[in-house]
């Protein structure tokens, strides 16, 4: 059987994150996407112009049509914009319990906010206790844990908001190194960093590699080095041509030159 995966995310109209770069990462990670799309954003490579939320109801109803039929293996969350969404999401990840990794977006790379101010602690109260693994970059990590501590710091703290385990990504650190920490013990997951002006999708590329290697029956440690070695190779192949701002990743490398 195909293993199948869900993104429960925002739409990005430029193509390179959100549910579009999700569903590029689970191609090449081997399963099968679906999608249960919770906004849609005006957006391209330099910044997001507008954003229109999806009924919740819709939002369930998306959800319920793709687990009736096709069943999910594992899922990841990313942007959620809202309170409601995220208690509809939650409601319905409580009574249909599978792998789950939580990408807490917070803002999109071009600065514009993803999640709004009232929706922060909601998530960590409603997702956090139900995810696999929560995966935010170092900024994302010091915003949600209200300090500037180390990775690894950092990590227990956000295992100790909920969560199973924490992923600080480090994209953003000054060592090129993801720091998990599994409610036990700490793992330090190298990669490659590479200077590419085309970093746009990297983030949702890890979290939703990761979320599609769970989906396969990998153990944590395993695809979360799994994730970090894609969401490099993605960047070192990323479309700098694309767009007047920073260009999107290519998971797939069918684009690279």
């Amino acid at each position: 059987m195909v293993p199948c995966c869900i993104t429960i995310a925002g739409s990005d109209s430029g193509g390179g994150a959100g549910i579009q770069a999700d569903l590029k990462a689970f191609a090449a990670a081997g399963v099968h996407g679906i999608s249960a799309i919770v906004a849609l954003t005006a957006q391209n490579t330099r910044e997001v112009t507008a954003v229109h939320e999806v009924p919740a109801v819709f939002v369930r109803a998306q959800l319920d049509a793709v687990a009736g039929d096709i069943g999910i293996d594992a899922a990841k969350t990313g942007m959620l914009f809202s309170r409601a969404i995220i208690e509809a999401v939650a409601d319905w990840l409580e009574e249909h319990p599978v792998p789950l990794v939580v990408d807490p977006v917070l803002v999109a790379s071009s600065g514009a906010r993803l999640l709004e101010d009232d929706a922060v602690d909601v998530l960590v109260r409603r997702l956090f206790p139900l995810a696999t693994v929560v995966t935010p970059n170092l900024l994302e990590a010091r915003a949600l844990a209200g300090s500037d501590a180390s990775p690894p710091e950092l990590a227990e703290v956000l295992v100790g908001l909920g969560a199973q385990a924490a992923l600080v990504t480090g994209g953003h650190g000054d060592e090129p190194a993801d720091h998990l920490f599994d409610g036990n013990e700490h793992h330090e997951i190298a990669f490659e960093r590479h200077d590419v002006a085309a970093t746009h999708g990297a983030g949702c590329t890890h979290s939703a590699t990761l979320a599609a290697f769970l989906a396969r029956g990998l153990p944590l440690v395993d695809a979360a080095h799994a994730a970090a070695a894609a969401a490099s190779r993605a960047v070192a192949q990323g479309l700098v041509e694309i767009g007047g701002g920073d260009g999107p990743v290519d998971v797939l490398g069918v684009l690279a030159r």
